[in-house]
């Protein structure tokens, strides 16, 4: 009992940062029906239902009987915050050198502390990313949801928060990366290590595999 409640909190969290960080919904939006949420972050109905419940208690969330759970106007003093933090001006270096310091430390931590479904959805935003790739389709999206989820899984909500600064190093990576064939190879193969240690838990080598593929992106973008 007390694993699935943790469950269903991470899931509302997720939810959440679906609203505040991905900006994929805002006040008055609907959220997509329950069986398609509830495969997007690979859990049961049933934790979906929970998860949804806790956010209807806070006030995130309201379900309208017969049309479907809207988010509430609760969300738009958070988002405006976050939203502030997305304003900040930067150039592609500083962008860089910002993942460099930050990203390895939190897979490093995703590894030692997330749950086994925030590994599990690391996992499966990955594979998305190489379906995009495949499809030769914007994979901007499935870039930043990869990211986030592993800045999620380190239960640290500071570094949550860092992430909509994040977002614009990594829409810049995408673009720049759309102009050479070794920088789309570099994402693949460094993901798939990430997700590998990850995977195994294995902190210092998530840690490592961090590390190189910003370097990597930082070398082959030509952004030092």
């Amino acid at each position: 009992m007390a694993g699935s409640k943790m469950l269903s909190q991470d899931v509302a969290d997720n939810i959440i940062s679906m609203i505040t960080i991905e900006k994929r919904f805002g006040a008055g939006d609907k959220l997509p029906n329950e069986t398609e949420l509830a495969h997007e972050l690979n859990v049961s109905r049933t934790t979906l239902r929970e998860a949804v419940r806790i956010l209807v208690a806070y006030g995130v969330l309201e379900i309208r009987r017969g049309n479907g759970t809207f988010v509430t106007e609760k969300v738009l003093q958070e988002g405006e915050i976050l939203g502030q933090l997305s304003d900040v001006k930067a150039n592609a270096g500083d962008l860089y050198e910002m993942r460099l310091i930050f990203e390895p430390e939190a897979a490093y931590l995703a590894a030692v502390r997330g749950t086994d479904g925030e590994i599990r959805r690391i996992l499966e935003c990955g594979r998305r990313i190489e379906e995009a790739i495949r499809d030769g389709s914007d994979r901007t999206q499935q870039e930043q949801a990869f990211h986030k989820s592993i800045a999620q899984a380190t239960h640290n909500e500071f570094m949550n928060k860092l992430m909509p600064i994040l977002y614009q190093a990594i829409s810049k990576g995408v673009a720049l990366s759309a102009q050479g064939g070794q920088a789309v190879q570099d994402t693949v193969a460094d993901h798939r290590l990430i997700m590998e240690f990850l995977s195994q838990r294995d902190a210092e080598g998530a840690r490592s595999a961090m590390k190189i593929h910003i370097l990597h992106a930082i070398r082959e973008l030509g952004i030092q």
